[in-house]
């Protein structure tokens, strides 16, 4: 027989989870925008925020309305505080529609589904490993964005050389570095096509076009675009054929790019080594527990010598994890 108050924790994750959803698929772009491009204004220099093209099709239904009115008082207490800016920073490099409210309910789910998971269909009501995947699924929702943002970051640096090259053409045949901008915005791929856009929205918005490329800089994190942008800003200043300045550039991130692939091929091993040394022995762990769970429920049930046991393995396991991943790391 379930526990009564099993079902009903996951009746009310159940339900908070279908009013996320619904949150982030019915807001409406148009809100979004106002949302965003009113703190643009507000905070030039602090916003990281802006939006697509507006779908005046879309409207919100009354229940997304309403679940983001209750939700906006603590979105105001939250997105002041440091965590929350810096949340707020990683869904905009995300691309993600969340607030910051938004995305700590998320995070308070999924604990909710972890621990339900883990109670009912994994663990079979073990308290502590239910409590133990609560605690990963406290991170998923993290996790999960620093994976998104990662993509994003290897994307646009990927397709950053084409987008120079269509750059490049676009000034030879006349266009000023905006409507360059513009022309880029309309012909790249994702996700290079949504960053300049928020960047030709940005500026359309009358904000200068070195802050519009500073906040661009902000959410997308890579070395090769602080050397476009920082060109972009001295010629501005300076004078001279941007053109030809960003053609050099071009050839010199096609070179990294190559370069990064080759080291990434050599170091392949070393990753891999890294994985398996940090997942195999939690792996085996769970499968010895859900097989057995007599030999390793000793390891669990006993506080004095099993837990601290646990403890050291993982960080063992996390440091040596750590320090494979800072061999492999090589700056280029």
């Amino acid at each position: 027989m379930i526990d009564p108050i099993i079902i009903l924790a996951v009746a009310v994750s159940l339900a908070v989870i279908i009013v996320i959803v619904g949150i982030v698929m019915t807001r409406s772009e148009e809100n979004l925008i106002e949302e965003r491009f009113g703190r643009l204004e507000e905070q030039e220099a602090q916003s990281f925020f802006s939006a697509e093209e507006p779908d005046e099709t879309a409207e919100a239904s009354d229940a997304g309305g309403e679940a983001r009115k209750l939700l906006n008082p603590l979105n105001s207490v939250l997105q002041d505080r440091k965590f929350g800016k810096t949340w707020r920073r990683q869904l905009a490099r995300a691309n993600i529609k969340l607030t910051v409210a938004e995305f700590a309910v998320l995070h308070i789910v999924a604990a909710a589904g972890g621990f339900t998971i883990g109670w009912l269909f994994l663990f079979s009501g073990d308290p502590v490993m239910s409590v133990a995947a609560a605690f990963l699924g406290f991170f998923f929702p993290r996790i999960y964005v620093n994976r998104t943002i990662g993509k994003r970051l290897i994307a646009f640096e990927e397709q950053l050389p084409d987008t120079l090259g269509l750059w490049v053409n676009a000034l030879r045949s006349g266009y000023s570095v905006l409507q360059a901008m513009e022309a880029i915005a309309k012909d790249a791929p994702e996700p290079t096509i949504t960053e300049f856009q928020r960047v030709v929205q940005e500026v359309q918005l009358g904000i200068d076009l070195p802050d519009a490329l500073d906040h661009l800089l902000e959410r997308v994190e890579s070395d090769d675009l602080d050397l476009v942008v920082t060109a972009v800003n001295i010629q501005r200043e300076v004078g001279g054929n941007l053109a030809e300045i960003l053609e050099v550039i071009s050839h010199t991130i096609r070179e990294r790019i190559k370069l990064k692939g080759e080291i990434r091929v050599l170091t392949s091993q070393g990753r891999i080594t890294g994985y398996l040394i940090s997942f195999l022995p939690i792996a085996l762990a769970l499968f010895l527990n859900a097989s057995n769970p007599n030999y390793m429920g000793q390891m669990f049930e006993d506080r004095a010598c099993g837990w601290p046991m646990i403890g050291g393995g993982l960080a063992l396991i996390g440091i040596g994890s750590a320090i494979i991943q800072k061999i492999i790391d090589i700056e280029i």
